[in-house]
């Protein structure tokens, strides 16, 4: 670092990982705007320079995971710093959008409430345990679009040349960018292991040029400082593609890249723990690949009788039977032949004999205004708490019906519950269920 900052940068940046690390949240718009979130978090919140729906939250704030705005998704708790990288990508309503290295699931987040439902967001995860947290997180926020994989960037780009028009590519690294938060990161740091970061930072890209369409555009990110997987990495690739440009990065965070103007880089000094971005473009007319489409059963009408009489709405997606469970499927969906997948679209539920079973993935992609059947909560109210228990809540005097109902809580999709007599039987599931 005294090689790359110069001393006096140095004492400034080695002063500065004494301090408490930056914490932040995004705020996820499929379920929440920006200003109701304002209104309802119970802690103060201060604008991020890196996204107009990041903010930050103090050091001291704890055990967030277990608000009932954490778990209907209102929010996405994320280092201010990586919520630059979504940002620069500049997604916009259509695109097909591929996430390449995305767990847990934050520049996922960020994607999805551009998309808002429109085009196509592959979230993709190579470690399997990450990337059912990032199922997981992708079901939390409801996301309607997306398809979440478990696949060696090689194997996608064989099965999907050229389909992306936008690509996210934050690559795994030495994370030296998490220094402040993760002390344990100080032992784990040696040249080394750059140099084995670098190999495969360089490999994941030369699949994302196959993977974008001719016109497109993709960012490369990290959150380390050294040079050798950040700017030494984005010039290897381009010299090797002459297909591909730097784009100038217009954004007041940050600053230049080193000897890369074009890029732009965050240190503790700029608000964030730290992070490296650069975004190429691929020559070309912008136009998709277009693949065989996927194809799979409908759905059973049991399902349809069941969707018509829960939601106000027509059901979003392609509903498909795949063996004995339904999918809302994005209307954009490849053939996906081969590739290894957690989840298409949404799991909606599933047969039983003939009748049908909603999962909760399916109240939590909702909106709640287009819930026919709905106990609506208060933050205050302690059915809340007591739901995401899991325990047997009273209705009271809402005009919840028997049968299936949507739980809300401020007007935000949580879950859904079962109505017999006055009471609500909790359906919300175990393992996302607080404990105490």
């Amino acid at each position: 670092m005294k090689l790359l900052l110069g001393a006096e940068e140095y004492k400034r940046f080695a002063a500065s990982l004494q301090e408490p690390a930056f914490r932040g949240i995004y705020v996820n718009t499929l379920k929440c705007t920006v200003e109701k979130l304002q209104q309802l978090f119970p802690y103060p919140l201060r604008q991020t320079p890196f996204s107009e729906k990041g903010f930050y939250i103090a050091p001291d704030v704890q055990h967030l995971g277990n608000h009932p705005l954490h778990h209907a998704g209102a929010f996405y708790v994320q280092e201010p710093s990586a919520m630059s990288a979504a940002a620069v990508l500049d997604v916009q309503p259509g695109d097909r959008v591929l996430d390449l290295c995305a767990a847990p699931g934050g520049k996922t987040t960020a994607l999805a409430g551009v998309l808002a439902g429109t085009g196509l967001l592959w979230s993709n995860e190579y470690v399997k345990q990450r990337a059912f947290t990032l199922l997981s997180n992708c079901e939390r926020i409801g996301v309607r679009n997306a398809v979440v994989s478990n696949a060696d960037t090689r194997l996608l780009a064989e099965k999907l040349p050229a389909f992306f028009n936008k690509i996210l590519v934050d690559a795994p690294c030495s994370g030296e960018g998490m220094l402040r938060r993760e002390k344990a990161e100080y032992e784990k740091w040696s040249e080394e292991n750059i140099a084995i970061c670098a190999a495969r930072q360089k490999n994941i890209l030369e699949n994302a040029a196959v993977l974008l369409c001719p016109g497109g555009e993709m960012v490369y990110s990290t959150c380390t400082f050294n040079q050798e997987e950040n700017e030494e990495v984005v010039a290897a690739f381009l010299e090797k593609h002459p297909e591909f440009s730097l784009v100038h990065i217009a954004a007041h965070f940050g600053s230049a890249g080193f000897g890369m103007p074009q890029a732009r880089r965050i240190f503790p000094k700029d608000g964030g723990e730290g992070h490296f971005v650069a975004k190429l473009k691929k020559s070309g007319s912008s136009d998709f690949v277009n693949p065989k489409s996927f194809t799979a059963a409908p759905a059973p009408s049991a399902f349809h009788e069941f969707y018509r009489e829960q939601f106000l709405e027509k059901p979003y997606g392609n509903p498909c039977q795949i063996r004995d469970k339904t999918y809302l499927l994005p209307p954009e969906m490849p053939a996906l032949t081969g590739i290894p997948l957690l989840r298409a679209g949404v799991l909606a539920g599933e047969m039983k004999g003939a009748r049908f079973v909603p999962a909760h993935a399916l109240y939590a992609a909702a909106q709640a205004n287009d819930c026919a059947n709905r106990l609506n909560l208060t933050l205050d109210d302690a059915r809340t708490a007591a739901f995401l228990h899991g325990e047997e809540i009273d209705i009271g005097d809402s005009t919840a019906q028997k049968g299936f109902c949507a739980v809300s809580v401020e007007n935000i999709p949580l879950g859904f519950g079962k109505v017999t007599g006055s009471k609500l039987k909790n359906h919300y599931p175990k393992g996302l269920r607080n404990l105490s």
